[in-house]
C-alpha cells in the first residue's frame, strides 16, 4: 500500500494546482481523503508568499496543506529538521488514514521525505572556520576548492552560493568522502508514487517570465520591504531566495525594478534547470506533460495502478513504480 504521493518538477508548472484536485477526487477513487504536505524550502518562510507562488488560502480550497508558514526568516535552512518535521505529517496521515500528497520542487526535501537519506552532522568549528574563510576570500576560491575535492558537487552548486559550498566543503572534511557519496542512491523509506511534471523549455521559460512580472505587479518589492524589517537581510536562507535578493538590491538601488525583475527571471530559468535536472535522475519519477487536458485523471491512474500493484502483489509495488522511464521532452 502506497504511503506518500509526490508531485515535483520545475519551478511554474503547476504542481500546487494538480496537488490540490488530486486531494479533491482521491476520496470518490480510493476512499481516502489527500493531504497536501509542502516540500518547496522557501515556502517554509513565514510572510514569504508573493515571491514563493505560496498558493493563498482560498486557492487551497478546503484542502489541509501541512509545513507552511513555520520557521521565522532569519532561521536558516535545515534539511534534517524538515525531514523530521514531514516525516512526522507523513505519520500523522497514515493513522488517519490519510493520502500525503508532498509536493515542491526542493530535490533534497523531496529526497529526506521519500528515501533512506541520513544527514550529516556538523562541526561548529570547521563551519566557522570555512565561513570565515568564505567572508574573506569569497565563494570563488572555495568552489574552486570543491571542484577539486569533488568535481559533481562543484557542477551541482552555483559558484555564488557560498552557504552550500560551505556545507559541502564541511561535509567533505568531517566524513573524508566526496560531499555527493552522502547521497545513496534512490532507495525509498515510503512505499510512493512520484508524479513529475514537465514543459517544453520555452514554454516553461515563458512562464517563469510571467510570473516574474506578476510578483512585481502583486507587491513583491511591498513584502521584502516589509520582510527586512524583521530581519530578512540576516537570514543565510531567506535572504537569498530568488527574488527576495533581488528586490532587496532594488531597494537598496542598486538594481533598477526592470533589472531586478530581468536578474530574477534569468535566475529562475537557471534553477529550473537543475530543477529538472535533479528529478530526472529519479527512476521513480513518471512524467506527465504540465498542459495535458486529462492532467489529473492520468496523474489519478498512477495512484489507482500503485494501489493496485500493492494490493495484489505487496512486494512488488516498488519495482513497478521504479521501472517507469521518463519521457523525453
Amino acid at each position: 500500500m502506497i504511503k506518500v504521493i509526490a508531485v515535483v518538477g520545475p519551478t511554474a508548472v503547476g504542481k500546487s494546482d494538480l496537488a490540490v484536485e488530486m486531494a479533491l477526487r482521491l476520496e470518490e477513487r480510493t476512499g481516502r481523503r489527500g493531504e497536501v504536505i509542502n516540500a518547496d524550502s522557501m515556502q517554509l518562510y513565514r510572510g514569504m508568499d508573493i515571491g514563493t507562488a505560496k498558493l493563498p488560502f482560498g486557492e487551497r480550497r478546503g484542502v489541509p496543506h501541512h509545513l507552511l508558514d513555520i520557521w521565522d526568516v532569519t532561521e536558516p535552512a535545515d534539511a534534517a529538521s524538515y525531514q523530521a518535521l514531514a516525516r512526522e505529517r507523513v505519520e500523522d496521515c497514515a493513522d488517519r488514514d490519510v493520502l500525503p500528497i508532498l509536493v515542491g520542487g526542493s530535490g533534497l526535501y523531496v529526497r529526506s521525505v521519500l528515501d533512506h537519506l541520513e544527514f550529516p552532522g556538523t562541526d561548529p568549528q570547521v563551519r566557522a572556520r570555512l565561513e570565515a574563510e568564505l567572508a574573506e576570500v569569497g565563494p570563488g576560491v572555495l568552489h574552486a576548492r570543491l571542484a577539486e575535492a569533488d568535481p559533481a558537487a562543484a557542477r551541482a552548486i552555483l559558484t555564488g552560493n557560498g552557504r552550500r559550498i560551505v556545507r559541502a566543503l564541511e561535509v567533505i572534511e568531517l566524513t573524508g568522502r566526496p560531499f555527493t557519496a552522502t547521497l545513496p542512491d534512490h532507495t525509498s523509506f515510503y512505499p510512493c508514487t512520484q508524479i513529475g511534471l514537465t514543459a517544453p523549455r520555452e514554454e516553461l521559460d515563458a512562464r517563469i517570465d510571467l510570473r516574474v512580472d506578476r510578483m512585481w505587479e502583486q507587491g513583491l518589492v511591498e513584502e521584502v520591504r516589509g520582510l527586512d524589517g524583521r530581519g530578512l537581510r540576516e537570514g543565510r536562507t531567506a535572504s537569498r531566495a530568488l527574488g527576495y535578493a533581488q528586490a532587496l538590491s532594488q531597494l537598496d538601488g542598486e538594481l533598477s525594478p526592470e533589472e531586478a525583475r530581468a536578474a530574477t527571471a534569468q535566475a529562475t530559468r537557471r534553477f529550473a534547470r537543475r530543477q529538472e535536472s535533479w528529478f530526472r535522475r529519479d527512476p521513480r519519477v513518471r512524467w506527465l506533460p504540465y498542459d495535458s487536458p486529462d492532467l489529473v485523471e492520468r496523474a489519478l491512474h498512477q495512484v489507482d495502478t500503485a494501489l493496485s500493484v500493492s494490493r495484489d502483489e505487496p512486494g512488488e509495488a516498488l519495482v513497478d513504480i521504479a521501472t517507469m522511464v521518463p519521457h523525453n521532452m
